[in-house]
């Protein structure tokens, strides 16, 4: 297909209403994802809430390799499928959903800027300590990675993902970093969000952003994720408006979205199921 034909047939897609069937893909929850897949797939499902886009969640044990960049979540909408928080942005704005179209150039500018820096600090120390940091490697990372295949390749895949980290860590000056510079790092772009934030409920005052669903994602699944240290998440609890700024996420657009498609499932007059 043609560049011409392939924008046709995108700008078609992005015309067609949002599907009732809108499916996320992710690793399997209880036994293979690790912590920074299940922050990425936290962040895309909370943006779509905020959205108010219904999205069905499937846990697949091969989700990594269906997803068409090879990382996780992806979206099956219709059907288009894009992967990671971007271009899902990027797609839903093309559908007329946004979060940020009522801001202005600098804000948008300063979004951006501090949505790089959760994906180049928190993204990066989740990736190191899982695959870098020995413990973290044998007693989480190893056996839940592999925990969907039969030998030998449950070995291969977890050696080919830890080769794949690692040489990233290199590429961008991580691999001689102890995990106390770690963690510094992780203080640091913890204190900018604190400092960002203030007392304002969301980043960009009283409405949410895609910055809002980024920080949520990782900052949640730190503090409710179980390492083999207490560290990474006694970090973040130094912040008491960004525990504030969890809760507030968490009741808003988790607890009380789901009462509510309970409640609407439930009438007679609704034909809308649950999420």
């Amino acid at each position: 297909m043609s560049l011409a034909a392939e924008a046709f047939v995108s700008q078609i897609a992005a015309a067609e209403p949002w599907p009732e069937n809108a499916t996320l893909y992710q690793p399997l929850k209880d036994d293979q994802i690790l912590l920074s897949d299940c922050a990425s797939s936290l962040a895309v499902q909370t943006y779509l809430r905020m959205c108010n886009l219904p999205i069905q969640v499937s846990f697949r044990a091969n989700a990594e390799y269906m997803s068409p960049s090879g990382k996780v979540p992806f979206i099956h909408v219709g059907n288009q499928v894009v992967s990671e928080l971007g271009p899902i942005v990027q797609f839903t704005k093309a559908k007329g959903h946004s979060l940020s179209d009522g801001l202005d150039d600098v804000q948008r500018a300063e979004m951006k800027a501090y949505m790089e820096l959760v994906n180049n600090m928190l993204l990066t120390a989740e990736l190191y300590i899982q695959w870098c940091d020995e413990s973290t490697v044998a007693e989480i990372t190893k056996p839940r990675y592999s925990s969907p295949y039969s030998w030998p390749l449950n070995h291969i895949l977890t050696f080919q993902k830890q080769w794949e980290v690692q040489r990233k860590m290199k590429a961008i000056g991580w691999a001689g970093k102890s995990l106390a510079q770690v963690y510094e790092d992780v203080s640091q772009c913890c204190q900018a969000l604190s400092q960002r934030l203030g007392t304002q409920p969301y980043f960009f005052s009283k409405q949410p952003t895609e910055l809002d669903a980024l920080v949520f994602g990782h900052l949640f699944t730190i503090l409710t994720t179980q390492l083999t240290s207490d560290e990474l998440s006694d970090r973040i609890k130094n912040y008491g408006n960004l525990l504030s700024f969890c809760k507030r996420i968490e009741q808003t657009y988790f607890q009380e979205q789901d009462r509510g498609d309970r409640a609407a499932s439930s009438s007679p007059r609704s034909s809308k199921g649950p999420l």
